[in-house]
């Protein structure tokens, strides 16, 4: 079962899901905030993607998070901090069950789900 990981409200998920239904692929949503996420969730993708790829540094909730919350980041603290702030997740994350993805590109989710 492919599942899409984020928060409803994105631009970038809205785009995702309007893809995988043109394609008519049966998917699951799980968003951060109303779904909730477990630290051994985080925990696994932060191993298989990388922190620091997981960790949206680019967005708002970034932007307005201290200087002393963004210092000395590493594995540990942004887990804690995406459990805390799951808007700190970058998305989407894609899971296809055998593998997961970030960001969104139609070509790439041709050919991860292709």
């Amino acid at each position: 079962m492919i599942t899409l990981y984020g928060i409803k409200n994105c631009d970038t998920i809205k785009k995702a899901r309007k893809w995988l239904e043109a394609q008519q692929l049966d998917y699951r949503f799980h968003d951060y905030r109303v779904d909730g996420l477990t630290q051994e969730q985080l925990t696994s993708w932060c191993d298989e993607l990388g922190w620091q790829a997981l960790l949206n540094t680019r967005g708002t909730t970034w932007r307005g998070l201290s200087d002393e919350q963004k210092s000395d980041m590493d594995s540990q603290r942004a887990i804690a901090l995406m459990l805390e702030q799951p808007a700190l997740i970058k998305r989407p994350l894609l899971d296809t069950g055998s593998s997961r993805h970030l960001g969104f590109k139609e070509a790439d989710y041709a050919q991860w789900l292709g």
